[in-house]
């Protein structure tokens, strides 16, 4: 297209578009990126110029964008149904996904309920647990969270979050959970993540004993807390919590709307602790990035407890208009598939090697605290003194340097304050992560230099 597209367009947008997560007064010196089209990691603007998408953007995408067999998926179901509400109605691909879904979760899971996004999966989760204790007989009204945790932006789901940049401006609107520390590994071996895990746990059953018979559900982030700055802890930590919960009676929610999908290293997060939850939260890579669309596992024993004769009033109270639309479906079945047919675990094994490869060196610079991995998530935290691992004032916005030289090169990084992370598409080449491992330490660099 022709010079001055880029700018044209962005001052159309500045006109009435309002962005998510957005100081909007930021773009008087920093540019939108206006984008035409995309193939595999590659974002290309009106301009012709790319950048490599090493966040899948916003972590939806798993195999690469505008991948020919998710998108004649979606075209093919175009052709026949768009969409058509699912109370009173049903439909092939919901049916086949729920299918394949309970087919592949974790033991026990043998229902799926729809809904349109993240937040809103764990919304659902909330709410049936709640719930399902309230057709019990049983009056619970708490839930157990972890410090540092983020599980979305709606009430609910913002309630049992624990980033105050996300919690902290509506909290008077929100119901208070039960926080307990988080056993993050930071700055510590991985020898010692196992006997860390164990004494952080200590916190957890003393609030499940202290609250006994008033926990709803305990509510995780199974590996890593996404958005809360990409820390990480182990599996061990999450075989203690399903026998606690089990022993106390509560429920447990997996949120593997972000860790599911590969991203950790296995399918689900939950398979490297052997363990089955009682909710799983799934969106995110469920569609493969092409449309929204998110999904809660549950057991039989919480169906049954809502499934009565109607005067009993115990019906699940929840709907949302495009509940398990087809076209996400066709989208979400074309993406397990090609995990059906493709080695992709095993790829992804290779090129999480790789991305360790590229962030090695690292590790020595003065101001990253620590590089950290897990599967095909790996994190540097950037710090001001790296013997203390004292951060950065957040003020200073050291990562948002990171985001302006990477995009100067031609590489999408969006850091999470002082922590860059890669959560690329599995079609990432190794000579993609080399250039991504070459970028970001050339953004580092000029971000902590001075």
């Amino acid at each position: 297209m022709a010079p001055g597209a880029n700018a044209e367009l962005v001052r159309r947008d500045l006109a009435v578009l309002w962005h998510p997560c957005t100081q909007m007064k930021d773009h008087e010196r920093l540019p939108l990126i206006p984008v035409r089209r995309a193939r595999g990691v590659w974002l290309e603007d009106l301009e012709g110029r790319r950048y490599l998408d090493a966040i899948s953007s916003w972590w939806v995408n798993l195999f690469g964008h505008a991948h020919p067999r998710i998108s004649e998926a979606v075209a093919r179901q175009a052709r026949e149904l768009e969409h058509v509400l699912l109370a009173g109605f049903t439909h092939e691909p919901a049916v086949r996904l729920a299918e394949r879904l309970t087919a592949l979760a974790p033991e026990g899971l043998s229902r799926c309920f729809y809904a349109d996004n993240g937040s809103s999966a764990v919304e659902v989760a909330l709410k049936m647990s709640f719930h399902y204790w309230r057709n019990r007989g049983e009056q619970r009204d708490r839930f157990v969270n972890l410090s540092n945790s983020y599980h979305g932006e709606t009430l609910g789901a913002l309630a049992v979050g624990d980033v105050a940049l996300y919690k902290e401006t509506y909290e008077p609107l929100l119901m208070r959970p039960v926080t307990v520390p988080s056993p993050d590994c930071f700055g510590l071996p991985r020898a010692e993540w196992d006997a860390h895990a164990r004494r952080m746990f200590a916190h957890m059953e003393a609030a499940l004993e202290r609250h006994a018979g008033k926990v709803c559900a305990v509510i995780v982030e199974p590996l890593v807390q996404c958005a809360g700055h990409m820390r990480m802890y182990p599996p061990s930590y999450l075989r203690l919590l399903r026998e606690a919960c089990d022993r106390f009676g509560v429920h447990l929610i997996a949120d593997e709307i972000a860790v599911g999908f590969g991203r950790t290293g296995t399918l689900f997060a939950c398979e490297q602790a052997g363990i089955a939850p009682d909710f799983l939260c799934l969106s995110k890579g469920l569609t493969g990035g092409y449309l929204p669309l998110a999904a809660v596992l549950t057991t039989e024993e919480v169906y049954q407890a809502f499934y009565d004769d109607y005067e009993t009033l115990r019906a699940f109270l929840h709907s949302h208009s495009y509940t398990g639309n087809p076209l996400g479906c066709a989208a979400a079945l074309a993406t397990l598939e090609l995990f059906e047919t493709e080695p992709v675990l095993e790829r992804n094994r290779g090129l999480a090697a790789r991305m360790a490869e590229a962030a090695a060196p690292l590790a020595e610079h003065p101001h990253v605290g620590e590089v950290r991995q897990t599967g095909m998530i790996l994190a540097i935290e950037l710090v001001r003194d790296k013997a203390r691992r004292e951060p950065y004032p957040w003020q200073e916005r050291r990562g948002l340097r990171v985001y302006e030289h990477g995009l100067r090169e031609g590489v999408l990084l969006r850091p999470l304050g002082n922590v860059v992370y890669w959560m690329p598409p599995y079609v990432i080449t190794e000579e993609e992560i080399a250039l991504l491992g070459r970028v970001t330490a050339a953004g580092i660099e000029r971000a902590t230099a001075g």
